[in-house]
């Protein structure tokens, strides 16, 4: 690299969001460098949504031959499992996707530069070597510099990381030695995702929550669900309780729990290791000289969420770093509509109202828009401003055929006119029904609409037709 170069575009980070942000630069015609300290493709590939689903999948085949093989008729006696080549496997399909951003940035002739950078003014990064307070390599000028660093998991106060007994998600896909018990400390996606996966491998697992429910975002419907789920599964759940401590001991560690209401009741759990999945924090340390001004809101970037500029001029930032919802397809989008716009372009805005949320355990979970609980808190009534259709997969046929009759899909539309305020599925498969809704949302299409689309039969996306036909009063097959 030539020094001091100069870009129409640095993109600092090489995740979801600063990689397809450099692509799309690219292919608007702009020269585009992308600074990355550590992999391409960020957590999101290397550590988190792809070797997370590779993991998750072994689990399900896994699952499925130990306790449903027999209802196939398929003798599967003496199942077992080998722990390294689960995750070897989760490597390799990181491994196999990394390398093909490589090839991208090389078709799309961007720059790749290996190093920390470092925001001295608006125009002028420094690329460091060995960290955040390396040896400075390089400066490279550009016209418009573009964050994309994400974020890392937010430990639990008195408990720091040292993965080993009080892990992050990063360590929990890649442990040499499965546990024989884990406590999870945290019931969202992350925290869920992985106590499926442990649990199907057979380790014991345990999740605690601090709010009242397992997936307290999600509708109440839904999270009810999946904790007769999991407790189908044989996976303790304590919610409405708080984590007050974490002492390691030489076998693994004590966990000690205290209900929210009366802090009095406590109790203590043991477990080889604690997995702490309570949510994120930008990585946007070191990345600029105190004299560039950039602001910081609640450890994330603060920026115009209509142009992604933060409070300096011509710097930008989009995904993790400034804050939730923390998705990888929410992180590219504000990637491309970022760059779009400093090419001169006018794309469509998100609607920040009608993120896709997927969550991949057994059984899925998939939802946009409001729920039920955010309509009822908004002073709307059921039959009055809203309608509900709801369709158990129980009484779909193609579910019945695959054996995966739980869960349900529920709609949520405007009484006046009929339109998708919400969708909430959970079930086999759900995450592959949602862009359906999605789009729904999108044209502002109707029940009436989604009803008159005919859904092949026999497929699982009958269930979102049904549903629809729920909020009409007209389930056709249950």
């Amino acid at each position: 690299m030539a020094s001091e170069k100069n870009y129409d575009l640095v993109v600092i980070g090489g995740g979801p969001g600063g990689y397809v942000g450099a692509i799309r630069a690219a292919q608007l015609g702009m020269s585009v460098a992308c600074i990355e300290n550590d992999k391409l493709g960020g957590v999101c590939l290397n550590w988190g949504c792809i070797p997370t689903k590779a993991l998750l999948a072994g689990a399900e085949f896994y699952h499925r031959l130990k306790h449903e093989a027999g209802d196939w008729g398929i003798l599967a006696d003496n199942i077992g499992h080998d722990w390294s080549k689960v995750i070897g496997r989760s490597r390799n399909v990181a491994g196999t996707l990394n390398r093909g951003i490589h090839g991208l940035f090389k078709k799309h002739k961007i720059t790749h530069i290996e190093g920390f950078a470092r925001i001295t003014a608006p125009g002028s990064v420094d690329v460091l070597k060995g960290g955040p307070e390396g040896e400075k390599v390089d400066t490279v000028k550009a016209t418009h510099i573009l964050i994309a660093t994400g974020a890392r998991s937010r430990s639990l106060p008195g408990a720091d990381f040292d993965g080993e007994k009080v892990i992050a998600s990063k360590e929990a896909m890649t442990l040499p030695e499965q546990p024989e018990s884990l406590i999870i400390v945290g019931a969202g996606a992350i925290g869920m995702e992985f106590a499926y996966f442990y649990n199907a491998f057979g380790t014991k697992v345990t999740v605690i929550e601090m709010l009242d429910r397992l997936l307290p975002i999600e509708d109440h419907e839904v999270s009810k669900a999946i904790a007769r789920s999991f407790k189908k599964q044989g996976i303790d759940t304590h919610t409405a309780t708080r984590t007050t401590g974490v002492k390691k001991t030489k076998k693994g560690v004590e966990v000690t729990i205290a209900d929210v209401a009366d802090e009095k009741k406590t109790k203590k759990l043991e477990a080889d290791k604690v997995l702490v999945a309570i949510g994120v924090r930008g990585n946007h340390e070191g990345l600029f000289d105190d004299k560039v001004g950039v602001e910081i809101v609640k450890d994330h970037i603060k920026v115009d969420k209509a142009t992604y500029q933060t409070s300096v001029k011509g710097i930008y930032a989009v995904g993790d770093v400034i804050g939730p919802p923390w998705l990888a397809h929410v992180a590219s989008e504000e990637a491309v509509i970022c760059v779009e716009q400093i090419a001169g372009h006018q794309p469509a805005p998100i609607d920040y109202e009608a993120i896709p949320a997927c969550t991949y355990c057994q059984p899925q979970v998939a939802s946009l828009g409001k729920t039920e609980q955010e309509l009822k808190e908004a002073g709307l009534k059921p039959d009055e401003d809203y309608r509900i259709g709801k369709f158990p997969f129980q009484a779909a046929g193609k579910a019945q055929a695959m054996g995966t009759t739980e869960g349900f899909v529920k709609l949520l539309t405007d009484t006046k006119y009929g339109e998708l305020l919400g969708a909430h599925m959970i079930g086999e498969g759900v995450t592959e029904l949602l862009a359906e809704l999605g789009l729904a949302r999108r044209l502002e299409a109707t029940a009436s609409e989604i009803i008159a689309t005919i859904h092949s039969h026999p497929t699982l996306s009958e269930a979102v037709h049904e549903a629809a036909l729920g909020t009409e009063g007209r389930t056709l097959h249950f």
